[in-house]
């Protein structure tokens, strides 16, 4: 973003790639030095070549960088690689998940609008929603996320935004992505999925209707309590038209350092994953079928290792 590092080879088609394999080279692009490893670019600015790639640059004519809070090539390496393994078109790094979670809503509501979300987020994200929000003219609305029926009242009338989290942050309560989607859609509203806990080695949100994914990279994608980090994810639209141009005037940009370490997380993460989620070898346990209507969490199962849900119900389970 407000960037670009010169191709010197032709790029692979990442789709084709599996997710560990875009986990270790999604986003990767060599300098002019052949480093094995991403490079690091620790700079504020850049040079030009000549007074009139420099008045371009600024006039927005060029893809040349600018200004690391606009763009930096360590942390597009980040945001690239991310987007590959969610399967999205675009990826904006930021300082922080907070960071990324309130920049995504605030890309797309104003006064006069309304949010709906599911009641069990993390305690920052539930201040923005319940509090923030309301001070600035956006009317919000709190749910039991995993109860269907309390969506549709709440989404039987307009809206702009859905948040919620699945696995939510700290009790792993599990939300219907697909059902919450389409009531979302109906009413007219873009959902925001936190897919911090699950990661896009376990789940995609945007495969199963999700608008905007936002993470706290400080989780698993570091994976080492190193750093803290966040990513808001999308279609190039929302990404580059909605959301860039409040993060590049507002600065809750992620420092180059912090996403070189992140990329470094990300390599490891697909490996780090199996010790991580449940797997069917671990146990033959199954749970026995979930009523729709039901509010269910990971924490309930009688042992974290044989949960199970339909892949309509939650897409996280097809990977375990």
């Amino acid at each position: 973003m407000d960037g670009s590092i010169p191709v010197k080879k032709a790029q692979a088609d990442v789709s084709k790639w599996r997710a560990q394999t875009r986990a270790v080279r999604g986003g990767q692009i060599r300098s002019n030095f052949d480093e094995t490893s991403e490079a690091l670019f620790l700079t504020s600015g850049y040079a030009y070549s000549s007074a009139e790639e420099a008045e371009a640059t600024f006039k927005g004519e060029s893809n040349h960088y600018q200004y690391s809070r606009f763009g930096n090539p360590t942390v597009t390496m980040f945001e690239n690689r991310l987007a590959a393994l969610e399967g999205a078109e675009a990826c904006r790094a930021t300082s922080t998940g907070m960071s990324a979670v309130f920049f995504a809503l605030l890309a797309l509501l104003k006064a006069g609008d309304r949010i709906v979300a599911a009641r069990q987020l993390f305690g920052s994200c539930h201040y923005i929603v319940a509090d923030l929000l309301p001070k600035y003219g956006i009317q919000s609305e709190l749910v039991d996320g995993g109860d269907l029926a309390q969506w549709e009242k709440a989404l039987s009338k307009p809206a702009q935004a859905v948040l919620f989290e699945s696995p939510s942050n700290p009790m792993l309560d599990i939300v219907d992505v697909k059902a919450v989607c389409d009531l979302a859609h109906k009413a007219g509203a873009k959902v925001v999925l936190d897919n911090a806990f699950a990661t896009p080695i376990l789940q995609r949100p945007l495969e199963f209707g999700a608008d905007v994914v936002v993470h706290s990279a400080t989780k698993y994608i570091d994976g080492q309590g190193r750093t803290l980090g966040g990513a808001v994810l999308g279609s190039k639209e929302f990404i580059l038209d909605k959301l860039q141009p409040i993060i590049r005037n507002t600065g809750p940009s992620l420092s180059p350092f912090n996403a070189w370490v992140l990329v470094k997380g990300l390599e490891t993460w697909a490996c780090a994953s199996s010790a991580i989620a449940p797997t069917p070898a671990a146990s033959p346990t199954r749970w026995p079928p979930i009523p729709r209507s039901a509010a269910c969490s990971i924490r309930d199962a009688p042992t974290t290792r044989s949960t199970r849900w339909p892949r309509s119900r939650c897409p996280i389970s097809a990977a375990w």
